[in-house]
């Protein structure tokens, strides 16, 4: 038997004995090799090994030395390497059999079906993307089929219950929104991923979304898709900016006055916001408030009252049937509202399908800076889930950098919450959405959503939208200081 045909049989066997990965590291160097003008990493994959698509044996290779060597590069983006950058270079044999027991290791899985419920990409539009540009590719290379649905956060903890309440786990992989975490962790219904993710050198997750992803020292969901608050305005509003103000760095006081301004010359208020109940509303005004000092979810405190004051300030200008709106992108494009302060994402679907219409920038600011709400969904997999190596396999696939910004670009511009995804960033319409989101998440007053410490987040949103409709849409432009203070007990009833 030759040595290459052992070593082959030798690493599949490691696979199919350890529960982590075998190829968390790449093989052996058996050269070094510097970086030179006009050189490509497929380029030397063909000089090297014959093959210019076994470019990822010297990425492997690379990143693998890097994490004991400094000396060595890391790489990042495979499609970007500079000059001077020293590189691993395996033997062609290693190379050939890194390739093979990669291989022999994917078609281990071949014919499995793994089921994946995910909150997040609702639109249809977006399903589709998701199905074709992303999920598809993993089912290739696997030869495996990914059942992908939609549900909502209450329907995928419902329909997990009730199959461990059977002791029948059909659900592999599912996304939830980090307000919702606690609940999995607490019900203990999603596995510890940490052995997996100490091993996938190639992305750290960003600190910021981390709170509700992990506990006692374990990770057990990987964030995606990630959130803040942008300002979108319909280029028709802009002869009615005030004087000197910029949309790059607006306050919340010139964007009252902006508002007010429309109103006045068009007959009919154009701001528009969530009105649909248990939305995003309490998110919009959270932004607010933390510009002007306000802790999250505060309501009635002297640094809330203040943001109260923006919005009544503009009780009459926000457009007319904003509660049948739950996401302010379609009016947007219809041109029905001019003005918004959403999520980016969603203001990034609007202003992708025509940004000769629209213009984009951070969130208004008040005395304390740029105030928004971050939140992020996150990959976990359940506990004794049918297709767990699979599930792995999966989540290490969708997490990639790489994976994570062309997720993000076809579903609006969120933001990746992977620190390596932005060397894949480029200049198009959706990278100037996840950059500006970039700078209010990296430079903003910026909050997670607090949902573990209360009985009912969809409670709390509710209370904030009758004081809006309450105090704001129906009221005469002044805040109300009884009606806030008894909102505010009825918050604190909410609380654990």
């Amino acid at each position: 038997m030759s040595k290459k045909i052992l070593l082959v049989l030798v690493l599949i066997l490691m696979l199919s004995l350890t529960a982590v990965p075998a190829f968390a590291a790449g093989p052996a160097c058996a050269d070094d090799y510097t970086v030179q003008a006009n050189d490509w990493l497929s380029k030397l994959a063909d000089r090297y090994f014959g093959d210019i698509f076994a470019y990822p044996v010297i990425v492997d290779a690379t990143n693998a030395a890097n994490a004991t060597d400094a000396g060595y590069a890391k790489i990042i983006n495979a499609d970007v390497i500079e000059i001077g950058q020293k590189l691993c270079i395996p033997s062609a044999d290693d190379a050939a059999v890194y390739l093979s027991a990669q291989a022999e290791a994917k078609r281990a899985f071949a014919g499995q079906t793994l089921v994946f419920s995910s909150r997040l990409w609702s639109p249809p539009n977006e399903q589709e993307f998701i199905r074709n540009e992303i999920i598809a590719p993993f089912e290739a290379e696997y030869g495996v089929t990914v059942d992908f649905s939609i549900l909502s956060d209450n329907d995928i903890m419902d329909q997990v219950k009730v199959q461990k309440e059977s002791g029948n786990i059909t659900t592999d992989v599912i996304i939830i929104h980090n307000s919702n975490m606690y609940e999995w962790l607490d019900a203990g219904y999603v596995a510890d991923m940490t052995p997996y993710v100490t091993n996938w050198t190639d992305r750290h997750y960003m600190e910021t979304f981390s709170a509700n992803t992990n506990r006692d020292g374990k990770q057990y969901f990987l964030p995606t898709a990630a959130d803040v608050y942008l300002l979108l305005a319909n280029k028709k509003a802009l002869p009615y900016l005030p004087a000197g103000a910029s949309t790059d760095s607006l306050t919340w006081e010139q964007y009252a006055a902006w508002a007010n301004a429309i109103k006045a010359g068009e007959g009919e208020g154009k701001v528009c916001v969530t009105g649909i109940p248990m939305k995003s509303l309490v998110y919009m005004f959270g932004g607010v408030g933390l510009s002007y000092g306000a802790g999250f979810p505060d309501i009635n405190s002297p640094e809330a009252v203040k943001a109260w004051e923006i919005y009544a300030s503009m009780y009459d200008a926000f457009s007319p049937g904003i509660f049948n709106v739950d996401n302010c992108t379609d009016p947007m494009q219809r041109e029905e509202s001019w003005l918004t302060v959403f999520h980016n994402a969603r203001a990034g679907q609007a202003y992708a399908s025509n940004e000769t219409a629209f213009v984009l920038g951070p969130a208004p600011s008040g005395p304390k800076g740029i105030g928004s709400i971050a939140g992020s969904s996150g990959f976990a997999i359940v506990e004794g889930a049918p297709h767990y190596d699979l599930a792995v396999e999966f989540i290490k696939y969708m997490t990639s950098p790489k994976v994570q910004v062309k997720a993000s670009k076809g579903t609006g511009g969120f933001i990746p919450p992977v620190e390596e995804s932005l060397a894949f960033l480029g200049n198009e319409a959706l990278d100037e959405v996840i950059n500006k989101a970039l700078l209010v998440l990296n430079n903003g007053v910026v909050s997670g959503v607090p949902g573990s410490d209360y009985q009912d987040w969809g409670a709390v949103k509710q209370v904030f939208d009758d004081v809006f409709k309450d105090m704001i849409i129906n009221g005469d432009g002044t805040v109300n200081q009884a009606m806030l203070d008894e909102a505010a007990a009825k918050l604190e009833a909410l609380k654990k």
